[in-house]
């Protein structure tokens, strides 16, 4: 008889102890948000704090769910910021802003856009492999635009989340899209047709990705 209570006893003490663990981390996440609302109403205004609450409420809620469900709640949250082109937000002629400074601005090209549905998804848990930021051809513009791809197995044909239509669809069926190039924080890709792409190199290849991952991860650091 003591032996099993004293097993209960253990048993609670440890459900306790977890338990605590557990307000802590969430303690100490709402403590984060806090000061990464506080810092980005600082520098740049209440509304910025505001969209900058409600991304990381979507962090906050959306770990569980599905990937689909991932997808659908970070391309819809990010697709009501603002096109502008990098001359006009940074006197730049291509700037790749990190997450917070898309959100501060509410606004960004479609490379912002793409970056920050990507790193919001990774943070979110889905996989970095399943993951491309895409270089394509927009037929109809007749200019260079970037989506993201997600790739359920690495044979699949790819969903594309993108700016210029709203809606997550198979790569099949953007037309209106022809792929060049894509890559995640790990590989580069050439694309010789939609949903496939041929191994060239790693992502270090790319100037903007490089000086991106540097102040993104400072960014990270600082809050």
């Amino acid at each position: 008889m003591k032996h099993w209570v004293g097993k209960r006893i253990q048993i609670s003490y440890f459900l306790l102890l977890t338990v605590l663990g557990i307000l802590y981390a969430s303690a100490v996440e709402q403590l984060n948000v806090a000061k990464l609302v506080s810092k980005m109403q600082s520098q740049y205004g209440e509304d910025a704090g505001k969209r900058a609450q409600a991304w990381r409420n979507i962090i906050e809620r959306q770990q569980q769910a599905s990937d689909q469900q991932k997808l659908q709640s970070v391309n819809r949250f990010f697709n009501l910021f603002d096109f502008v082109d990098d001359i006009k937000l940074w006197k730049q002629e291509d700037y790749w802003a990190t997450p917070l400074e898309f959100i501060g601005h509410k606004a960004g090209d479609c490379e912002d856009f793409t970056i920050a549905k990507y790193f919001t998804l990774l943070e979110l848990g889905v996989d970095i492999n399943k993951l491309r930021l895409t270089y394509v051809k927009a037929v109809k513009l007749n200019q260079f635009h970037m989506v993201l791809a997600y790739y359920e197995t690495p044979k699949s044909m790819p969903l594309i989340l993108d700016n210029l239509d709203g809606e997550i669809k198979p790569a099949v069926k953007r037309r209106d899209l022809v792929p060049i190039f894509s890559f995640n924080g790990q590989q580069l890709w050439l694309n010789k047709q939609k949903g496939k792409g041929q191994l060239v190199g790693s992502s270090e290849r790319l100037d903007h990705w490089d000086n991106l991952s540097k102040r993104y991860q400072l960014a990270e650091f600082k809050q």
